[in-house]
């Protein structure tokens, strides 16, 4: 089997582009985690118009990035490691803080939608068990500090354990298991998406404005919004939502693993894109015209599915597919964050320890932390929409670094072998998109405490600048430590690859069968 070299043991090139566009069906998944947070803030026609920019702004994005791909076809990670090669010549540290920010982004799914599927089936199947926090803190089998343990958090603990042994036991098992789940995901999308257009429930009566309109609250309770608060929280909601729309960049994750790198990244991410574009504006169009915005705002997908297909005897079925669609994006967060800290360990950015693969040829180590990190938020914190929401300020600012990587890749290496070449117009255009990121990161970092009811503040926004600052003194403590080596704030950076980076390159970039 041909292999892409790595290390003593490699990751293997096992994979083809519609592998890649599977392990991108997470986004849906993802969609529906947030859905209800976004029509109780924007109103269903306010939730189709943001989901449908962000999906859309991701088109551009991945386009972007798949140039950078094919230029560092030996590179698993993603992003952050193209982030860190455009900056490592001005800013050494850009390449620990995108790809932690990045990792936690992706690893905080885990213990987010574990929860949200226990809640699902307790709600569904065991209603007499205890619940716990969030939903009924007091009512639970025991606390664990301030966190009332109920069934959800028990289930949430099994399913991340769950995806973890999938994808330690190599990454044939894992994209396995996302054909079966990705199957079972399009029958709540086809029933969202078109069922209510086919069947006569769609109601455009269903779908008002939200806050756009300038209002917040209903009734007696309603309050007048200014320009500014409406500007602001639609900004602060496409910043939020570009931890799920944007999501098919896990595609170029597994850049090294496709069997024909080049190729295989670029269908995938396109693909991937053009996919979610179309479910980000028809799922919350036809679910919300459907159903109404009060089902989608709590979050009752069973119930949707009922009304929808006016059969309550197939409700266990609906849980059953329901649950696959976060499954999914459960077992593709655990492979992407993994792979991130496994590129940056191998490019000396964090600890040693972590560029490690199995006999699976998985970075099994950084699947591990992935795990226990999230077992601790199942276990240890309540609020965990507060705490995505933390994630999603490294995770954006990734997203600025890499976009303006691109353009510092440009300038700084012109001639470096670009399999995939974008025409000179893409220039401006990256720069146009890194102005729209940094507006999103400034806003959305500034005031995301606004959406959804006020479901974070300072301690979340200090949680997610921890980890950026964690992620520097483990760069501090790789480099002193462990290489013992100064400490370099700018890098030379090749403009050429040299005689083995070429070796690399030829052998990353040559399709295989």
């Amino acid at each position: 089997m041909a292999e892409a070299v790595v290390e003593e043991r490699q990751l293997l090139k096992q994979l083809r582009w519609y592998d890649g566009f599977v392990i991108s069906l997470a986004t849906p998944g993802f969609l529906l985690g947030s859905l209800g947070y976004s029509v109780g803030d924007l109103g269903g026609w306010g939730s189709v118009l943001l989901w449908g920019i962000s999906a859309a702004l991701a088109f551009f994005i991945m386009t972007l990035y798949s140039e950078m791909a094919a230029m560092f076809p030996d590179k698993p990670g993603g992003f952050p490691l193209y982030a860190h090669e455009g900056w490592r010549k001005h800013l050494a540290l850009v390449g620990p803080v995108a790809t932690f920010g990045y990792w936690l982004g992706w690893s905080v799914v885990l213990s987010f939608l574990g929860i949200f599927i226990g809640q699902i089936v307790q709600g569904a199947w065991f209603p007499g068990e205890p619940a716990g926090t969030p939903i009924d803190p007091d009512n639970n089998y025991f606390k664990l500090l301030d966190v009332g343990v109920g069934l959800p958090h028990l289930i949430a603990a099994g399913l991340i354990i769950g995806v973890w042994l999938f994808n330690v036991n190599g990454v044939r098992v894992g994209v396995r298991f996302g054909y079966l789940a990705g199957a079972l995901l399009m029958i709540p999308l086809f029933c969202f998406m078109l069922l209510p257009f086919l069947n006569g429930d769609f109601s455009s009566s269903n779908l008002t404005w939200g806050s756009l309109d300038g209002t917040a609250g209903a009734g007696d309770e309603a309050t007048s919004l200014s320009t500014w608060e409406v500007i602001r929280l639609s900004i602060v909601w496409l910043w939020i939502m570009s931890w799920s729309s944007w999501g098919v960049d896990t595609c170029a994750t597994f850049a090294p693993e496709y069997k024909d790198t080049v190729n295989d990244t670029r269908l995938a991410l396109r693909s991937a894109c053009i996919f979610t574009f179309v479910v980000y504006i028809l799922l919350p169009l036809g679910l919300v015209g459907g159903v109404g915005e009060e089902t989608v705002g709590a979050f009752d997908y069973v119930g949707a599915l009922n009304q929808l297909t006016g059969s309550e005897g197939l409700t266990d079925f609906f849980v059953v597919v329901i649950c696959a669609s976060f499954i999914i994006s459960m077992n593709t967060a655990t492979a992407d964050g993994g792979r991130a800290l496994y590129g940056i360990a191998r490019d000396h950015m964090t600890i040693k320890e972590l560029y490690h693969l199995n006999q699976h040829h998985v970075p099994a180590r950084a699947m591990t932390i992935d795990m226990v990190l999230n077992l601790c938020f199942v276990f240890l914190i309540g609020n965990l929409f507060g705490v995505l929401a933390a994630s999603n300020i490294g995770y954006v600012l990734a997203h600025f670094f890499a976009i303006t990587g691109f353009i510092l890749l440009r300038r700084d290496r012109p001639n470096w072998p670009r399999p995939i070449h974008l025409g000179a117009v893409w220039v401006p255009i990256a720069y146009v998109l890194a102005a729209i990121v940094a507006v999103f990161t400034v806003i959305g970092v500034g005031w995301f405490q606004t959406s959804a009811g006020g479901y974070g503040g300072t301690k979340e926004k200090v949680i997610g600048f921890s980890v950026l600052a964690i992620s520097i003194l483990l760069f501090f403590y790789r480099r002193l430590v462990q290489d013992r080596q100064p400490v370099r704030l700018r890098e030379d950076a090749p403009t050429m690859p040299d005689a083995r980076q070429q070796a690399l390159f030829d052998e990353a970039t040559r399709p295989v069968a």
